[in-house]
C-alpha cells in the first residue's frame, strides 16, 4: 500500500471512528428524552468494525481517535459558534457583515476550511424563528458546532422538522407564539447554516466571553432559545 493511500485510509477511519465514538458515548442523552434520540445502530456497528480492522492493521491509533473526538467536542465546536454569536450581539457592524457576507465574516474569526467553506447565518427575531435540518443525511457546520448530536442525524428529526417544525420545537421545550413564522432550512454538502439566536434580555452589561457562555449548540441549530442569565434584568 503506497503512502498516499495509507494516509487517506487513516484519515477517513479517524473521522469515521470519531463520529462513531461520539455516538456510542452519547447515544443516551438524559437532557433530551425524545423519540428521535435512537442511535442508528447498524451504521455505528459498521463504523466500529472498520475502526477495529484498521487499528488491528496498524493504520489507526485509538488514542488519536480520542484526541480527535475531544477536539471536536471541546475545542473545535460548539464554542466557536458561540464566539461568533457573541461578537454579533456585541458588535452591530460585525453582525451586519455576518448576515450579508457570512463566509467573509466567519473568516474574520478564523473559521472556514473543510465543512465550513459555505455557511449562511440566519437571524432569529421576535417574528421569525429559523430551524436547521439536513433531510438527506447530516450535513452540519462541524467547524462551528463540533460533532452533530445523535438526534440531528436521526430519520425522525430529519423528516418531522420539515412537516411539523412546531411540534419538534415543543419537544425541545421551545414554544412559539402563533404569529411567529417558522422557517426550516435544509442543509446540504454545498451550503450549511448557523442560526444567530435572539439575544436575551438582561445581558446588556455582559462582555463577549460572558455572552458566549450563554450560547448553546441547540440554539445555533434553532431547536431552542438562549435563556436569560439568572439575576439578569427582565
Amino acid at each position: 500500500m503506497d503512502t498516499t493511500r495509507r494516509d487517506f485510509l487513516a484519515t477517513a477511519a479517524a473521522a469515521a471512528g470519531a463520529a462513531a465514538a461520539h455516538e456510542l458515548a452519547h447515544g443516551q442523552d438524559p437532557s433530551h428524552d425524545h423519540e428521535h434520540q435512537a442511535v442508528p445502530s447498524d451504521m455505528t456497528l459498521r463504523v466500529k468494525s472498520l475502526e477495529s480492522l484498521l487499528v488491528e492493521k496498524g493504520l489507526v491509533d485509538r488514542q488519536a481517535l480520542d484526541v480527535l473526538v475531544d477536539a471536536y467536542e471541546t475545542k473545535i465546536g460548539p464554542r466557536n459558534g458561540a464566539r461568533v454569536v457573541a461578537k454579533a450581539w456585541a458588535d452591530p457592524a460585525y453582525k451586519h457583515r455576518l448576515l450579508t457576507q457570512s463566509g467573509n465574516a466567519l473568516a474574520e474569526l478564523g473559521y472556514g476550511g473543510v465543512q465550513g467553506e459555505n455557511t449562511m447565518v440566519l437571524e432569529n427575531t421576535p417574528k421569525v424563528h429559523n430551524l436547521v435540518v439536513c433531510t438527506l443525511c447530516s450535513c452540519y457546520p462541524w467547524n462551528l458546532l463540533g460533532l452533530p448530536p445523535v438526534w440531528y442525524k436521526s430519520a425522525p428529526y430529519r423528516s418531522r422538522a420539515v412537516i411539523d417544525p412546531r411540534g419538534v420545537l415543543r419537544e425541545f421545550g421551545t414554544e412559539l407564539p402563533d404569529d411567529v413564522e417558522v422557517r426550516v432550512w435544509d442543509s446540504t454538502a454545498d451550503l450549511r447554516y448557523l442560526v444567530l439566536p435572539e439575544r436575551p434580555a438582561g445581558t446588556e452589561g455582559l462582555n463577549e466571553d460572558e455572552l458566549a457562555a450563554l450560547v448553546t449548540r441547540d440554539s445555533m441549530v434553532g431547536v431552542s432559545k438562549v435563556l436569560r442569565p439568572e439575576g439578569g434584568r427582565p
